[in-house]
């Protein structure tokens, strides 16, 4: 039997336990232990694990931590045609420079989340669009500009209202993708 890998997770702000366990997961298809420090941590980790067909079982500790130890799934190696996990890209609307509503503090943590994990699933969306304060995610000084530009780098389509960019006076700010109109967002 392979030996258990160890992939430790404490203190991280959810996505990142995931995040870093689809890419354990991708890098090596033997058994691993994911350690983390809350049980949010643990049901996303073991929901993730589940949802991919990686056997796992949970340990709670006196000390708080979660143990996830998983097991891969096995595969007898034969795909049927047809069976491939197939999905269209997605297209995203922001129309706030927060991700829903009631705390804005919060809302701007739920925002720098979606864009991080946007940038580990595949397929990437097709186009972003950002109407109305969501512009205010594209322009320079934005909590995710670096992830928009490096999804724009991947081949994702960014692009914000122009006439959003003009009421908020930011259309010389946009940092990120290119403006577009009401009429391209629809057609």
């Amino acid at each position: 039997m392979t030996e258990e890998r160890g992939l430790d997770c404490r203190g991280l702000a959810c996505p990142q336990p995931v995040i870093m366990t689809k890419k354990a997961l991708d890098a090596e298809k033997t058994p691993i232990n994911v350690v983390v420090d809350n049980s949010t941590a643990k049901e996303n980790v073991s929901k993730f694990a589940a949802a991919n067909g990686w056997g796992y079982r949970v340990e709670e500790q006196e000390d708080g931590l979660f143990h996830i130890h998983m097991i891969p799934p096995i595969s007898s190696g034969i795909v049927a045609k047809g069976d491939e996990k197939k999905r269209l890209a997605p297209v995203y609307l922001f129309t706030q420079d927060t991700l829903g509503h009631g705390s804005d503090e919060l809302g701007k943590i739920l925002i720098r989340s979606f864009f991080t994990a946007l940038l580990e699933v595949d397929p990437k969306p097709k186009t972003l669009l950002f109407l109305n304060g969501g512009v205010k995610l594209t322009v320079q000084g934005s909590i995710v500009l670096p992830s928009l530009q490096k999804l724009e780098q991947q081949g994702v389509s960014v692009l914000s209202c122009g006439t959003c960019l003009d009421y908020y006076n930011l259309k010389e700010q946009l940092a990120v993708g290119s403006v577009t109109n009401m009429f391209t967002i629809i057609a």
